[in-house]
């Protein structure tokens, strides 16, 4: 009897290959202002974080004036959009492997500190929205990752156990918020590691280590 039932997707550099995306729309945004973020700070300190959090970092360490926050914000995801709209195209390799996951009985979720536009607008470019049977974004918790809550509510929703459920994610970030789950985990460094044998060998893993 199949012991994972569901598997849940981060988004930027697990199905989209976005994290350059991100950080070029918001250093956009910034350089209006006469601000940046250079790549080792970037990769370092606030790669993973949602928008939100990373101007609050950079309010707190590098003097960003609160009051600039929610436009630099707004301008950072109109400039996001942009980007995708000329950037995001289908990957056959996640197609395939959503498609045969969707078909095997699992249930397919994506869980990202995207907010809610971005994340239909990534999935429908890159053919991949159809698959989901939902998504959640940093708009629909209290805390996001490293904290566990949105892998936590997906779970629920799911109406499954943590150990039923399979998750796929990228940098510390995700991965602390997996761990700290109880979910099973399936680590990847690139877009390239998210295929069908890979999510397939992790999975027999998992229910062979439970069955033993």
């Amino acid at each position: 009897m199949k012991k994972i039932k569901a598997i849940i997707f981060d988004m930027d550099g697990v199905l989209i290959d976005a994290k350059d995306w991100h950080y070029e729309a918001l250093n956009k945004a910034l350089g209006l202002f006469g601000m940046q973020i250079n790549r080792y700070d970037h990769l370092v300190t606030y790669d993973g974080y949602p928008t939100q959090k990373k101007l609050d970092l950079l309010s707190m360490e590098c003097g960003l004036p609160l009051e600039l926050q929610p436009f630099i914000n707004e301008l950072k995801q109109l400039f996001t959009m942009e980007i995708v709209e000329m950037r995001c195209k289908p990957k056959f390799q996640h197609e395939y492997a959503l498609a045969k996951l969707k078909q095997e009985g699992y249930s397919l979720a994506v869980c990202s500190n995207s907010i809610r536009g971005t994340i239909e607008l990534m999935l429908r470019k890159a053919n991949l929205l159809k698959y989901f049977d939902f998504y959640l974004s940093n708009q629909d918790v209290v805390k996001s990752k490293p904290d566990p809550e949105i892998y936590v509510k997906a779970i629920k929703k799911l109406g499954l156990r943590p150990e039923e459920c399979l998750i796929i994610e990228d940098n510390e970030k995700g991965i602390k918020a997996a761990l700290a789950s109880k979910a099973g985990l399936l680590e990847v460094d690139t877009v390239e590691d998210v295929n069908y044998q890979n999510i397939k060998s992790r999975i027999h893993k998992l229910e062979g280590a439970k069955n033993a």
